[in-house]
């Protein structure tokens, strides 16, 4: 059979073959085998199987669509399983002073062609930011000195630029690659929170400064394009929709409902004419967090009206235009108490469009927006620090000194966690636990603290081979 048929016949045949059966096709003789390396069956394979895969993520001349599909495989292998032989752990030391903030700068994307690289970008208390190289564990550049503790950062990937804030409220611009400083921009009081808005052709900057007030910058110029009051003095939360579309600001624990704007109207302000917001009828708020897949889908928790119980609600947010205004449609579609007996959680975010995580001390407890209760996870000896969430996964850090690894099953409507290890920090006699974690598409950082009140990052790259 195998030569009475034409190279039409088997392509064909094969494509209807998944990659291992296509791997062994290849072993029957020479035609076989370069038909089974055609580059479309691959590219199907690839696309069948990651859903956001690009044909930018193939760069003809470095790698082929198998190439890939054998790499990007063996890699999420490696990152489910988490053996010592899997990866690559280093402790990189250089910040006199505790880190306080981290984010990646490299764009997360699977590259199997030699070129890829993870890069963090961190600020401390030292008065310096600097750019860290995780899988050769070095550092690329530090600032010079500030005049004042750094406290906070975001980044701009596809700009390659960091944007920094200290104590003062000085926020500035820094490149990526090279550590130069840009323009700066001082708030005159420090700052509550800032996040990134990287997009291609007008990035902005939104900032909410400890006196209430929320700011829109231009980037990398840092020219203030919009300037709106919510809560003064307030200790506020800062979140922004998946779609770029809405801010939600939030007064934690206070007796005020929450507030959010549409961001056009923060790009576009007309003169005399606040922007475009609404007040969400819940108050005192304590977390919230959006749905990452549903394009403005709010989880708000908050307290009920006698402040006896705590709820999770959530919404639903669209903007309906006429001629000559927006107009602000809220929706309330679920909502649900915590069992009296579960404790505060401290951390909140969701996954998908219906799943809630919850770290309560050393617990992570999930939820569907429904109330269902899915699970609840004890494997920690301490309270959970920090909580990172993504498509494929979820990592806990822990004053324990210690990283768990979740990883999602999404055979099912609802998605499944499973827990599956642990990785671990240095020697307690030097730390005192994990205090940040993040992760991209081939390693995880953490912030590990010093019992002598610095700190370092300690890196996890997962292996894979290239070509």
């Amino acid at each position: 059979m195998a030569s009475r048929l034409g190279v039409d016949e088997l392509l064909h045949v094969f494509s209807f073959l998944e990659a291992p059966d296509l791997l062994r096709a290849a072993q029957v003789n020479a035609i076989w085998n370069e038909v089974s390396r055609t580059k479309e069956l691959w590219r199907k394979l690839c696309l069948r199987r990651w859903s956001s895969c690009r044909a930018s993520q193939v760069v003809p001349g470095r790698q082929t669509w198998k190439q890939y599909y054998l790499s990007r495989s063996e890699l999420e292998f490696r990152v489910e399983s988490g053996r010592p032989e899997d990866f690559v752990c280093k402790a990189i030391a250089g910040h006199t002073g505790q880190i306080d903030q981290l984010a990646y700068v490299s764009i997360n994307d699977y590259c199997f062609d030699g070129r890829e690289k993870s890069v963090v970008c961190t600020v401390s208390a030292d008065c310096t930011v600097r750019a860290w190289d995780l899988h050769e564990g070095t550092e690329i550049w530090s600032s010079p000195v500030q005049p004042a503790p750094l406290v906070n950062l975001v980044t701009y990937p596809q700009q390659q630029l960091v944007i920094t804030v200290d104590t003062q409220g000085l926020i500035k611009v820094w490149k990526a690659e090279t550590g130069c400083e840009g323009a700066s921009f001082s708030l005159l009081t420090s700052c509550a929170a800032m996040e990134a808005y990287d997009r291609p052709e007008d990035p902005f900057l939104l900032v909410v400064c400890a006196e209430g007030n929320l700011c829109t910058l231009t980037v990398p110029q840092l020219t203030v394009v919009s300037k709106v009051a919510t809560f003064p003095h307030a200790s506020l939360g800062f979140a922004g929709s998946p779609d770029g579309q809405w801010v939600f600001i939030f007064p934690q624990h206070l007796d005020l409902g929450p507030q959010v704007f549409y961001i056009q109207s923060l790009l576009d302000p007309l003169e005399d004419e606040p922007p475009v917001s609404t007040m969400l009828p819940v108050s005192l708020a304590s977390r919230a967090c959006w749905a990452p897949v549903e394009a403005a889908r709010l989880i708000v928790m908050h307290r009920n009206n006698d402040c006896t119980q705590m709820i999770v609600t959530t919404f639903e947010l669209k903007a309906e235009k006429s001629k000559d205004r927006v107009t602000t449609v809220v929706q309330q579609m679920f909502s649900f108490p915590l069992p009296d007996t579960m404790m505060p959680p401290h951390l909140m975010q969701s996954h998908g469009s219906q799943v809630i995580l919850l770290a309560c001390g050393s617990k992570l407890v999930l939820f569907t927006i429904y109330g269902r209760h899915l699970t609840t996870f004890h494997d920690h000896q301490r309270s959970i620090t920090s909580l990172w969430v993504d498509a494929n996964r979820v990592i806990t850090s822990s004053l324990d000194l210690s990283l768990r690894i979740y990883m999602w099953n999404k055979e099912n409507q609802v998605p499944a966690l499973k827990s599956c290890y642990h990785l671990l920090g240095g020697s307690h006699r030097w730390a005192s636990g994990f205090i940040h974690v993040k992760s991209d598409s081939m390693s995880i950082v953490a912030v590990e603290a010093r019992s002598i009140g610095t700190s370092i990052l300690r890196s996890y790259c997962f292996k894979v081979r290239h070509n």
